[in-house]
């Protein structure tokens, strides 16, 4: 079951509705912070052969218009999330590598403020908190 419209987004973004964005879209909105082996398993389920090229392109295709958010934790595989232009940070757990949504730090994007920029104008910062998770520290 969708959380989205996604032929509407994609519509809205000016992109062609294909069956493979379509069901890639939906997977990473209804399973934030997946990575491209996890998504194309899962998209495979319902479509049937892809190829993880195609799911590569598709998600840079999604990463460019701004549908979708491509997140790369120090140590694993980028992950993908439909929460986008808010400037969130996520939580990273080291032990069983769960990754969870943390608000902006500090007021509206770019939440925090270079001391010196060197002449770049800055629209957006990511931090990564990193801990155990209440699940890994009850075990």
């Amino acid at each position: 079951m969708s959380i989205i419209d996604a032929p509407a987004m994609l519509r809205e973004a000016a992109l062609r509705v294909t069956r493979q964005r379509v069901a890639v879209l939906t997977m990473v909105a209804n399973n934030p912070h997946s990575d491209i082996d996890t998504i194309a398993t899962a998209v495979r389920r319902e479509l049937g052969s892809l190829s993880t090229q195609t799911v590569y392109d598709v998600l840079r295709t999604l990463t460019e218009v701004g549908l979708v958010r491509r997140i790369e934790p120090a140590g694993s595989p980028a992950r993908f999330e439909t929460r986008v232009g808010d400037n969130h940070h996520h939580l990273v757990c080291r032990d069983c590598g769960g990754i969870t949504d943390i608000d902006c730090v500090v007021g509206e994007a770019p939440c925090l403020h270079s001391t010196d920029p060197q002449g770049f104008v800055v629209d957006e910062a990511e931090v990564i908190f990193w801990g155990i998770c209440p699940d890994c520290l009850s075990s």
